[in-house]
């Protein structure tokens, strides 16, 4: 069972460190290091999706606020890439709960953001399997964005860290896994 954020007084509910660290834990996905400055907490994890593999994701808390989680998507981006920025608006267009945006290095990423007022081990969960999912829905779609040349590099032989995640939340995520 997922902890309960913690009740603040006046401010509302506020979720510490720990307390997403729990929820990574009952997720099944080991925490990476725990990096805190100016008290804002952040983590990255590396996972697979079914098919896109090495999907690092950055989590982000605002104890007060939310929890940010990204995924660095493809490496940075010059001015030349008009055809990549309309790509990311329409991609924003059609995912919800995910939305595209550029980093301040350029480079495009994946994110999400969860209330603290709705964030527990489940929403994180979720939060974290729709990444997974957008990533291997847009696999050859982003090819040419992510790689030299737009080669996969090759699946064979590896098992997805992201596979029993991707499997709790299914059904939440069907149409993101065509199915």
């Amino acid at each position: 069972m997922p902890a309960t954020p913690t009740q603040a007084s006046s401010v509302g509910p506020i979720v510490t460190p720990g307390d997403v660290e729990a929820w990574l834990i009952g997720l099944g996905l080991a925490p990476a290091e725990r990096v805190e400055r100016d008290g804002i907490a952040s983590w990255d994890i590396i996972l697979d999706g079914r098919r896109r593999f090495d999907v690092r994701i950055t989590l982000i808390l605002d104890p007060a606020l939310a929890l940010v989680a990204w995924v660095h998507y493809g490496p940075p981006l010059n001015d030349m890439f008009r055809k990549t920025y309309r790509r990311l608006l329409r991609w924003n267009d059609g995912f919800p709960f995910a939305k595209f945006a550029l980093s301040p290095d350029e480079r495009p990423i994946l994110e999400t953001e969860i209330p603290v007022r709705w964030l527990d081990g489940y929403e994180l969960g979720l939060a974290i399997a729709r990444l997974l999912a957008i990533c291997d829905l847009l696999l050859e779609e982003s090819a040419e964005l992510i790689w030299v040349g737009g080669r996969v590099p090759s699946a064979e032989g590896r098992t997805s860290r992201g596979i029993g995640l991707l499997s709790r939340y299914g059904e939440q995520l069907a149409e993101l896994a065509g199915g």
